[in-house]
């Protein structure tokens, strides 16, 4: 096992630089997950960690080695991709242990790890096929079992569930967190499915535009978003966003529709006309009768989910939604009453997009 440190790293092509000094530290046996949209950077800072992808600068350490110039096999990865990269003429046991076959060990010993390793990810009945008679998930669990044999210091999941459908995805999900647990290496993970973080990470890292945005356990990143980014990425539904302004005279944020959100008279004081974006999570929110609640929106449309419903709102002309068991269905253009608590609520910067601190009466501090 080995822990990785990422100090300035910067990748560029040509003139175009996509990574801009990341900094980042991966504890032993610590299972991160860098998530962001397509086209941020994560995939290709996870390359630079397994040696794919060069460095234009800046450093990178796993066990406290320089890593920058070695060779992919000389860096203790193993890496899981998007598309399994199997061989396909080979059968699922000569998968499995080829690195080992390639590294010389005789194959009786061979063919037990194999054996042993196969068991623990439920490939035992499968190790005489080929890959391509495979489900996708069976696939993915060789390329699992084929990283594992090998027991590396560092596994590296290059958006390994991406090509698999809802279900599978869960239960692979739940598959490579159970082997984390029982092998216990240095894992990181590339995503793009927020799910995928929230339930893999001990801590994620959430990427924009080739920067970090935030790091953080699940809960730290979904209950203290440090940007609207990070706000709008983190959470199904999305985030709710209004513009406003503080104002200490109010004690409040007052909101451009003229409605007015309370906020500790001490933080209206230190942000007196500073300018801000309010945040809500759709689930933290109730519906009421016109006039009786925070907001006044008027209802668009209602979006069935089983056991709770989205109400699609529109507070003048922002797009806003209320998660709730309360299933009332209203005609188009109703008037409908929106409850926001105020330990609900989250404030940004409107120039920065940075998050405003504002649990401490006594202080309101931007966080850096």
């Amino acid at each position: 096992m080995a822990d990785i440190s990422i100090r300035d790293v910067r990748k560029s092509y040509g003139k175009d630089e996509v990574i801009h000094g990341v900094n980042l530290d991966i504890q032993t046996g610590e299972f991160v997950v860098i998530l962001g949209p397509s086209g941020c950077g994560k995939s290709t800072l996870l390359r630079m960690i397994a040696g794919l992808e060069d460095i234009t600068s800046g450093e990178i350490t796993i066990a406290e080695k320089v890593v920058n110039h070695l060779e992919p096999r000389e860096r203790g990865c193993a890496m899981v991709f998007q598309n399994y990269a199997l061989y396909p003429h080979m059968t699922v046991a000569d998968n499995i242990g080829y690195a080992l076959k390639v590294a010389g060990m005789p194959t009786a010993e061979r063919i037990e790890k194999v054996k042993q390793v196969a068991s623990s990810v439920g490939l035992t009945e499968f190790l005489d096929r080929r890959p391509g008679v495979l489900s996708g998930g069976q696939r993915q669990r060789v390329a699992m079992a084929r990283a594992i044999i090998r027991e590396p210091e560092v596994f590296l999941f290059d958006e390994p569930l991406s090509n698999l459908d809802a279900k599978l995805r869960v239960q692979m999900r739940h598959e490579i967190r159970r082997i984390h647990n029982r092998v216990k290496a240095t894992s990181v993970f590339v995503t793009h499915d927020q799910h995928e973080g929230m339930t893999l990470a001990d801590r994620m890292v959430i990427m924009n535009k080739g920067t970090i945005d935030q790091v953080g356990t699940p809960e730290e990143v979904y209950n203290a978003p440090a940007t609207t980014y990070v706000a709008g990425f983190i959470g199904s539904p999305a985030m709710n966003f209004l513009p406003g302004r503080v104002l200490a005279s109010h004690a409040a944020v007052v909101l451009e529709e003229g409605s007015s959100l309370p906020i500790p008279s001490q933080a209206a004081q230190t942000m007196d006309g500073k300018l801000v974006q309010i945040g809500a999570r759709p689930e933290a929110l109730s519906l009421c009768r016109p006039g009786s609640g925070t907001l006044t929106a008027t209802f668009e449309f209602y979006e069935e989910l089983g056991s709770e419903g989205l109400h699609h709102l529109k507070i003048e002309d922002v797009q806003f939604s209320v998660l709730s068991e309360n299933k009332m269905r209203l005609d188009e253009g109703t008037q409908i009453g929106v409850t926001i608590p105020q330990e609900a609520l989250h404030i940004f910067d409107a120039d920065t997009g940075r998050r405003i601190e504002i649990s401490d009466p006594i202080h309101a501090i931007e966080t850096a």
